[in-house]
């Protein structure tokens, strides 16, 4: 088995970037053997292309390039279940095309047409797809249901494997609370979240475990909740990183248009980290942010340490995922942005090399809790912006734990 690159002989390789491997540029050609022989089950809402279920499951099947260097398949998808096949999909003649099973359950896919479990991973990516939304604009993606029927089949067969689930958990705190529990009372492992954590920063930077932040600020931009918690998990990514590890949240709070900046000028959240931040990142529209992102929407965070965060929505003036903070002890700020290159999407390719070392070892790469509390935060945080704009109190949100270096 070809040993994955570590994050920085990744980025050390940046100049020789090329494009992605997508499900249509291998058709005609067989790929390379699987590098090793774990047995995925593969469970999407929909599978067209650029869906995250194309992103991350079409790079499983055929392999996927990083920076100039190609990774063979890292295991062989034995089944794949598609709740929606409008006409759009993909997922079908791909699966046709590769031999790969289309199964009509979710039971099957993990079973393999048995009774028992008969594979080493489930992949669950439940993003994308037409479904209803609820009061507060949230899409009620089956998420916790498709995570039953795993958690059914585990617990008949005696026995379990890893489980990775694309992005948040749920829109309710409860649907993911009950999900990680499952995992903490089966003893199987579980990862979760986005490419956006493990994707390349411009410029690298990843501080040191024990940082002593003074002020932190993520920036995002788009839909509230889809990508509200993109720029959750770029600020939890680098707070969980602070001296005493991760707390869990006291209070959130969702701030819009007026409200929003005016809670600046009152140092409820530190505008020039904002500049800060924006100063790095590319393409961003003419004219001042005010001016442009009347209309913002900022999340304050208040951790259960004391400690204070923001994120910042930009409506239009920005396009990227960023980070902006101030370290104790130094003059200058850091800043720098995710980069999620269009149309090649390479950091899905570092989040399949995430999970392929997942279903491999059986170990996670990094701590399923970063999704389970943002997942908290971004729910609190809709309850907030549904009524009022009111600060919400989150004991539940006590979640506790310590990072880990990526590799």
């Amino acid at each position: 088995m070809r040993t994955p690159l570590n994050r920085r002989e990744f980025f050390a390789n940046a100049s020789a970037a090329t494009g992605m491997l997508s499900a249509g540029d291998l058709f005609g050609r067989l790929p390379p053997p699987p590098s090793s022989n774990k047995k995925l089950a593969a469970i999407v809402t929909t599978y067209h292309r650029y869906s995250h279920a194309d992103d991350i499951v079409t790079k499983i099947i055929e392999g996927y390039s990083i920076v100039g260097k190609s990774y063979p398949p890292p295991f062989r998808v034995a089944s794949l279940f598609i709740d929606q096949t409008p006409d759009t999909d993909i997922g079908r003649p791909l699966a046709k095309h590769w031999d790969v099973p289309v199964v009509k359950t979710i039971s099957e896919s993990l079973t393999l047409g048995g009774d028992k479990l008969a594979v080493d991973g489930v992949l669950l990516v439940a993003e994308q797809g037409e479904y209803p939304l609820n009061e507060r604009g949230q899409k009620l993606y089956p998420r916790r249901k498709f995570f039953e029927e795993v958690v059914k089949v585990f617990r008949a067969s005696k026995r379990s494997v890893p489980v990775y689930v694309d992005k948040h958990f749920s829109y309710s705190w409860e649907d993911a609370k009950w999900m990680y529990d499952q995992s903490k009372e089966l003893g199987f492992p579980m990862m979760a979240g986005s490419s956006v954590p493990v994707a390349k920063r411009i410029p690298d930077l990843q501080p040191k475990i024990g940082v002593e932040w003074e002020r932190v600020l993520s920036v995002g931009h788009g839909h509230f909740e889809v990508y509200g918690f993109h720029t959750l998990e770029a600020l939890q990514v680098m707070t969980e990183r602070r001296k005493g590890g991760e707390t869990g949240v006291r209070t959130v709070q969702c701030l819009a248009g007026k409200d929003a900046w005016d809670a600046a000028k009152t140092g409820k959240w530190d505008r020039k980290l904002l500049d800060d931040a924006l100063a790095v990142v590319p393409n961003k529209l003419k004219g001042t942010v005010d001016e442009v992102d009347k209309d913002v929407l900022v999340y304050l965070i208040e951790y259960r340490d004391g400690f204070q965060a923001a994120a910042y929505m930009s409506p239009r003036y920005n396009r990227e995922f960023a980070f902006g903070g101030q370290i104790k002890g130094q003059k200058d700020p850091v800043a720098f942005y995710f980069e999620l290159p269009k149309p090649q999407r390479d950091h899905f390719s570092f989040l399949v090399q995430h999970i392929s070392k997942m279903m491999v070892t059986g170990k996670s790469t990094y701590p399923v809790e970063r999704t389970l509390l943002t997942t908290g935060m971004l729910a609190a945080l809709m309850e907030s912006k549904a009524d009022g704009n009111k600060r919400i109190e989150t004991p539940h949100l006590k979640v506790e734990y310590h990072p880990v270096e990526l590799s």
